[in-house]
């Protein structure tokens, strides 16, 4: 619920601060007093995009604040919580626009976007008139119209689920049978390619370990040689020999000399053990260098087929096996494709038949509602001195969506006999704004959580059927917020609250105010509305009589 609004240097407003009630809102002036500035003014601070030359004149900037009144469970909550912007019962936006045109906004003390500007805007008020393209005059929102009053929102919900899996289960049945047809054009290479490998059979770490035994054999005979002189230095006619020689003979020598041998025998023995471990490995070295050279032929033909098949297929040598595993799986695809396929083309058709008979049950449900909605709606146009027009809510085939397949659009004829069509090209000023009136009454249900603004919906009418508008927008506002712009005293007698919106001129300069009218001032704005500028008892006793009417 809007509960205030703060307007600085915007137009004709040098400063005004105005608080709204609960109820019905009206706002009164002559024409020029400046009542589209303050529907200007709070467009501008719900990111509305309007007119651009709005800071007043000599004013460096202009401002404008609104405070609104939210319940824990409105839905602006939400879109704050979604923004990281506080939540509360009370929301305050404060939106400047300097005189170059620059534009910065504030939601509860934190700096946001238009976009969320307009987010909140549509959880918070509702702007209709006599150009309402947002509502009436656009079909693309009619369905939504149709299906706020026959109350689809949960099977709407399970709807747009059913055509989320459908979706899903097409893309994977287009993904699946794009593969299989890329897969198909290579299958020929595929299956060589696979063969080639598995004929193969590479080994990761095999090219490597194959280049080393490779340069091993290439220098095997020269480095044998020299690994055999060595082996024969260490042996028994080398140093084996002597060592055992002088071991024997200290050992011989030992008892004479009281111990003094016993550390050069112990160390002797030592070196004797290693001069073993040394032959051994040496021997173990002389039996590697002993290779066949039919092997070298072998192990360079292996070794030159994987790098051949590696350069072949542009990857490196021990990434062939995985290359194997991959080739081979895209040919598993191609082989089970068919089969995977007709899988996917049954989860699709099921997904069908699930969205088909719910699509189905929503245009039954929206096709009762219709009838009803007509029926309410000529109901209400009766009172409106409308009685012979016809509101027709046409119901026709479209493109299935997640919305159904249902295209909805408003058509009426205002009089017996003439073609019926829509809106916004049979209806004039006048009608459309009564055809509006008679619908949101039809719709006003139990959520009163937006505040619906109507601007001079009364427009070309009078008499009787200004009342009959005054009434519904009085019965709008019993459980909520309605704030009506208008120049009919009929209406301004519904009022539960009243406001004057008047021009004053200091200096050069004109200036728009507004005042909350006292019950006497409120008579004698009724009685100018009535008389013109010239205010008359007999005025006054009609703006009395009409009020005791409410």
């Amino acid at each position: 619920m809007l509960r205030g609004l703060d307007i600085r240097d915007m137009l004709i407003i040098d400063r005004l601060e105005l608080d709204f009630q609960p109820g019905l809102n009206v706002l009164t002036g002559e024409t020029g007093a400046g009542k589209s500035i303050l529907l200007d003014s709070l467009g501008f601070v719900l990111g509305w995009r309007g007119r651009a030359d709005l800071v007043r004149g000599g004013a460096e900037q202009g401002e404008v604040t609104a405070w609104f009144e939210l319940p824990e469970d409105h839905p602006a909550q939400a879109v704050l919580e979604e923004a990281g912007l506080p939540t509360g019962e009370e929301l305050v936006l404060r939106r400047i626009n300097t005189r170059d045109g620059r534009k910065t906004a504030w939601i509860n003390d934190r700096r946001a976007s238009g976009q969320v500007l307009r987010a909140l805007s549509e959880t918070l008020v509702e702007l209709h008139g006599q150009h309402d393209d947002r509502g009436l005059l656009n079909p693309r929102g009619h369905r939504a119209i149709l299906d706020e009053f026959a109350g689809t929102a949960p099977l709407r919900a399970e709807l747009r689920e059913a055509w989320r899996a459908r979706s899903s289960a097409q893309k994977k049945l287009d993904a699946a049978r794009a593969a299989l047809a890329a897969a198909a054009a290579e299958e020929e290479f595929l299956r060589h390619a696979v063969a080639e490998l598995d004929q193969l059979a590479p080994e990761q770490g095999e090219e490597a370990d194959l280049d080393a035994r490779r340069r091993l054999m290439q220098g095997a005979e020269k480095l044998r040689a020299d690994v055999a002189r060595a082996h024969q230095a260490l042996g028994n006619d080398g140093a084996e020999g002597p060592m055992n020689d002088a071991l024997r003979w200290l050992e011989g020598a030992a008892d004479g000399v009281e111990g003094r041998l016993d550390e050069p025998l112990a160390a002797l023995t030592r070196a004797l053990a290693e001069l073993d471990e040394a032959a051994d490995g040496v021997v173990r070295c002389l039996e590697a260098l002993d290779f066949d050279p039919l092997e070298l032929e072998t192990t360079e033909e292996r070794l030159f087929a994987i790098r051949a098949l590696a350069r072949k297929h542009d990857v490196a040598p021990d990434e062939l096996a995985t290359l194997a595993e991959d080739l081979r799986n895209r040919l598993d695809a191609i082989d089970n494709g068919a089969g995977e396929i007709a899988a996917l083309e049954t989860a699709l058709r099921q997904a069908d038949e699930t969205y088909a008979a719910l699509a189905e049950r929503l245009t039954a449900a929206r096709t009762e509602a219709a009838a009803r909605l007509d029926a309410a709606v000529e109901a209400e146009l009766a009172p409106l001195k409308m009685e012979r027009a016809r509101f027709v809510t046409q119901i026709e085939a479209a493109e299935p969506g997640p919305d159904g397949r249902d295209e909805v659009s408003f058509t009426v004829a205002t009089n017996p006999g003439a073609p019926s069509g829509p809106l916004a090209k049979i209806a004039s000023g006048g009608e459309l704004s009564r055809f509006l009136l008679a619908l949101k009454v039809c719709l006003a249900g139990d959520d009163t959580q937006i505040t619906m603004i109507f601007d001079e919906i009364d427009r070309g009418v009078g008499g009787a059927t200004a009342d009959a508008v005054g009434r519904r927008l009085a019965r709008l506002a019993e459980d909520g917020q309605v704030l009506v712009v208008t120049h009919s005293p009929q209406v301004a007698a519904r009022a539960s609250h009243h406001w004057q919106v008047a021009k004053r001129v200091e200096g050069d300069a004109t200036l728009s105010t507004v005042l909350s009218l006292t019950p006497e001032a409120r008579v004698d704005e009724l009685a100018r509305m009535i008389s013109g500028d010239a205010v008359t008892e007999e005025a006054r006793a009609a703006a009395r009589k009409l009020i005791a009417t409410d």
